[in-house]
């Protein structure tokens, strides 16, 4: 890596604008053809500096106000099984596994789960619940975004 990798990685942490030529402001920032960015890119992402490109997509900024986390008790034996299923849902963003603490807190497999309002979620959470036969979960809701540490009235009110 030099300092124009440097800097190409420095601007990609700004954000990819959607254009049909994402990489073009880049380039012209650092006076080079966006070709040579797309080079350098590729050499990144093939050498494991970049793992992979995605979307960051803000759920509050799409209308999805209603957010929360879904803790699930789940024998071990159903684990990888019920958390495939759960993942399989749009609705359900990450799903993974996590060690409880004994008579502490039970809860060994959580969902994110993004919807417009609270009643969505605790409705699919039910349904999912009685289809799954695991009646142990507990809803916990977001009320700020930690992120940027700020608390928005929309997610209050849902």
């Amino acid at each position: 890596m030099d300092k124009i990798d440097n800097a190409i990685l420095s601007e990609l942490k700004l954000g990819i604008p959607l254009t049909t030529q994402p990489f073009n402001n880049i380039a012209s920032k650092l006076g080079i053809p966006q070709n040579e960015v797309l080079v350098r890119l590729t050499k990144l992402k093939q050498t494991g500096v970049i793992r992979r490109f995605g979307a960051t997509i803000k759920p509050t900024n799409i209308g999805l106000l209603a957010n929360a986390v879904i803790a699930w008790t789940i024998p071990a034996d159903r684990v990888d099984t019920v958390g495939q299923y759960l993942a399989s849902f749009t609705e359900i963003t990450h799903c993974y596994e996590r060690i409880p603490v004994k008579n502490h807190w039970e809860y060994n497999l959580y969902t994110v789960m993004h919807a417009q309002k609270r009643q969505s979620i605790e409705q699919m959470t039910k349904t999912l619940s009685e289809t799954l036969d695991i009646p142990n979960y507990v809803i916990l809701y977001s009320k700020r975004n930690l992120k940027n540490n700020k608390t928005t009235k929309k997610e209050n009110k849902q």
